[in-house]
């Protein structure tokens, strides 16, 4: 479907304009005859979603999702499986660069953080979109503000919510019967049982996303990581982080100078006996893991008295997506209360959902209450408090910084 074969279906929407070539400006909620248009138009068509494929629960519930929308509505979706979601940025960058502003080979990509940042100020992402989703009536912008705002960064429409997450620590209550139970605790763990401790290496978004915390741990005020941070203040406010690594490294596994290379490879680890903790930013990723025969019966999770960081991970359409009505019905689908139930399953995956309960009929919050609970899971009022994000300069910048100090093996 070319662009020009969308045109007349956006202008329908509400006064939907074009502005700066392929991206729009305003719009307001869609209405039936509008979605069914789109969904009209997508039957047919094959949606190539770029999305991390490093879990197989999460593989097979995207399958599970493919199978829903050819069913549904005819649209055949292909899941292209990542390592890195920079890859697809990469490309999508490449390809506008070249030329290509139409008939992209993304469709759909799962982003968030500095990877929407950096398509979203280049105009390099369709929409707004989410005036253009039916199920995004249904999501709790009132009490959620990460449905809105990515890793500081305003939406504005441009990436649809589709789940939330917290940052958790996974342990065997059979090796450690109490977790530490502040970070302090923890870095004095680490020091007291050496050799039981790592981190995924970055880039990787878990191990990343461990680092962020020691900013807090630090005591840099949250004021100052929702900011921009230059190449000097970072150098001085996050100098006390790399030294307190430092400290810490030796007592690591492999004494610091190796890490996994992936969030799955530290759970391989955990799993075999090699470090006694692990991390997830699902807090229901062990349970899931238990339930599939990859972890033991006595894993438990736990955050630190100091909270843990906690997000919301968006999809996307890229400005030269090839099919586009395909893309939006996708999206609209994984938002139904169907896919959001489902996924919310901690046999399936245990991500959460961006609904509201309230704004859902009785028979769709069944399907919520249907979904069962498990021991490894902790409930929300034992996850507070929730710490926002930092601004993407602050992970970037940490990622530079650890991979130009440590990121040698030794």
């Amino acid at each position: 479907m070319r662009r020009r074969d969308l045109l007349p279906l956006l202008g329908a929407c509400g006064g939907l304009a074009l502005a700066g070539g392929l991206r729009t400006r305003t719009a307001r909620a869609a209405l039936p005859r509008e979605i069914a248009e789109i969904r009209r138009r997508a039957r047919g068509q094959t949606v190539w979603f770029d999305a991390w494929g490093g879990s197989p629960e999460i593989n097979r519930y995207i399958a599970w999702a493919g199978e829903r929308v050819r069913e549904l509505y005819g649209v055949r979706l292909e899941h292209v499986r990542l390592r890195d979601t920079a890859e697809a940025v990469a490309r999508i960058v490449a390809e506008v660069e070249a030329g290509r502003t139409e008939g992209g080979s993304i469709d759909l990509v799962w982003i968030n953080g500095e990877n929407f940042r950096h398509l979203k100020e280049r105009g390099l992402l369709f929409g707004p979109i989410t005036p253009l989703l039916e199920n995004f009536a249904l999501v709790d912008v009132e009490h959620n503000p990460t449905v809105l705002v990515d890793f500081t960064i305003p939406t504005d429409g441009y990436e649809a919510p589709w789940g939330t997450a917290q940052f958790v620590f996974l342990y065997d209550t059979a090796r450690v019967p109490e977790p530490p139970r502040d970070f302090p605790a923890l870095f004095d763990w680490i020091r007291a049982n050496p050799g039981r401790f790592t981190h995924p290496r970055p880039p990787d978004f878990v191990g990343s996303t461990f680092l962020k915390h020691l900013l807090y741990a630090v005591g840099i005020p949250r004021e100052r990581l929702a900011a921009p941070v230059g190449a000097a203040d970072f150098a001085a406010l996050a100098r006390p982080v790399f030294d307190l690594l430092d400290g810490l490294y030796p007592h690591f596994w492999r004494r610091g100078r190796r890490f996994p290379d992936t969030q799955g490879a530290q759970h391989r680890l955990f799993a075999d006996g090699e470090v006694d903790v692990s991390m997830s930013f699902n807090p229901a990723e062990a349970a899931n893991l238990i339930l599939a025969g990859r972890l033991s019966e006595s894993v438990r999770t736990f955050v630190p008295a100091e909270g843990t960081i906690g997000n919301t991970h968006f999809l996307a359409i890229p400005v030269n997506a090839a099919h586009r009505e395909g893309a939006l019905t996708v999206i609209d689908f994984l938002l139904s209360p169907e896919a959001q139930a489902r996924k919310l399953d901690p046999a399936v995956w245990g991500d959460g959902t961006v609904l509201a309960m309230e704004k859902l009929s009785p028979e769709q919050r069944a399907l919520f209450s249907a979904v069962p609970t498990h021991p490894a899971i902790l409930p929300p009022e034992r996850r507070r408090p929730v710490l926002p994000e930092p601004h993407p300069d602050w992970m970037e910048r940490m990622e530079e910084a650890w991979l130009s100090r440590y990121g040698t093996p030794g």
